[in-house]
């Protein structure tokens, strides 16, 4: 069965079999890690994804928003008298976010959606001179939203009930799940299941804490991190027997020198949004109309083709309904 990635059912390590890409140290995990200096995505260098279109070429042929869209929304037109979209993100995931530290350039789903939006709020060729980052952790997101020092975050945002308490969010503009990583070689945890009486590690603060509670049978012991490569450690040294996060992330940090890899079948669904102060009624209107305008333009395939399309076959998932 296809599975696709991006929608409601993300996509699979059996179906990654299915396509030869999951096998031991796999191509595609060799060729994704959230640690990787040098970026690298499945399918396609750094300047054409698995679609064949440069991600510079996918950015500027975006949409632009009218003057009067602009004005007549007090968030949008306060982000554009300041100068620059304040975007709190991250910059070291090869599949959503990834800076080169060659030529400082910053691509990927996370990073195609932000300077999309900066392009559609300021129009130009180069939205990224138009962006302020601020690097985010899972312990941050919403402090920096709280605090105003953003007006976005983009970063691998899934949305719960518990974080709309204290944010809001525009989207989903993505769909992805929870899921296991163990050290490679491990062969006796293949699924949720198997987590009963297993020391885990995961972020502190991500939607992984949450599954393990929700989900997980009397674990032996939870151990939290706030930064992936800790977790990724306390596998690796054998401190933990798996590691239960956003399996998307999982797939992304897997690059470890063939040390941990993902297994089994992703046990929850996220959808991933894009977070603004709470509140901030126009931030999300304004918002779900450029994300409805990406859709409709075509430039959401494109950049999810030049991020994903080497991991499925048949083309682009429908986006996840806005405003779900």
């Amino acid at each position: 069965m296809r599975v696709p990635l991006g929608t409601n059912a993300p996509i699979s390590r059996r179906r990654l079999l299915g396509l030869g890409l999951a096998t031991g140290a796999t191509t595609f995990l060799a060729a994704c890690s959230s640690d990787s200096s040098t970026p690298s995505l499945p399918g396609g260098s750094a300047s054409s994804g698995g679609g064949g279109q440069s991600f510079a070429d996918i950015i500027k042929a975006g949409p632009t928003a009218a003057a009067s869209d602009v004005s007549g929304n007090s968030w949008a037109n306060q982000v554009r008298s300041s100068g620059a979209l304040r975007w709190g993100g991250t910059t070291t995931s090869s599949l959503f976010s990834l800076k080169d530290p060659s030529t400082g350039a910053i691509t990927g789903f996370d990073a195609g959606i932000v300077q999309l939006l900066s392009r559609y709020i300021f129009g130009g060729d180069d939205p990224m001179s138009t962006v302020k980052l601020t690097e985010v952790t899972v312990d941050t997101r919403e402090t920096l939203l709280e605090n105003k020092s953003v007006d976005i975050v983009v970063a691998t945002y899934s949305i719960t009930d518990e974080r709309k308490t204290k944010i809001s969010y525009a989207g989903p503009y993505y769909t992805s799940g929870v899921g296991i990583a163990v050290k490679s070689g491990v062969t006796d945890i293949k699924s949720v299941d198997d987590l009963t009486g297993k020391v885990l590690v995961t972020q502190s603060n991500s939607t992984g804490l949450a599954a393990i509670k929700e989900h997980v049978k009397n674990p032996k012991q939870v151990l939290t991190f706030s930064g992936n490569a800790e977790c990724q450690a306390a596998v690796v040294q054998g401190r933990a027997d798996a590691y239960v996060n956003d399996q998307s992330l999982l797939f992304a940090a897997s690059k470890q020198k063939g040390q941990i890899e993902v297994v089994g079948e992703p046990f929850t669904t996220d959808p991933y949004g894009i977070g603004v102060t709470k509140g901030e009624t126009d931030a999300v209107s304004f918002i779900n109309g450029f994300l409805k305008k990406i859709e409709d333009d075509g430039s959401w395939k494109k950049l999810w083709s030049y991020s994903f399309a080497a991991l499925q076959q048949g083309g682009a998932p429908t986006p996840p309904a806005i405003g779900a």
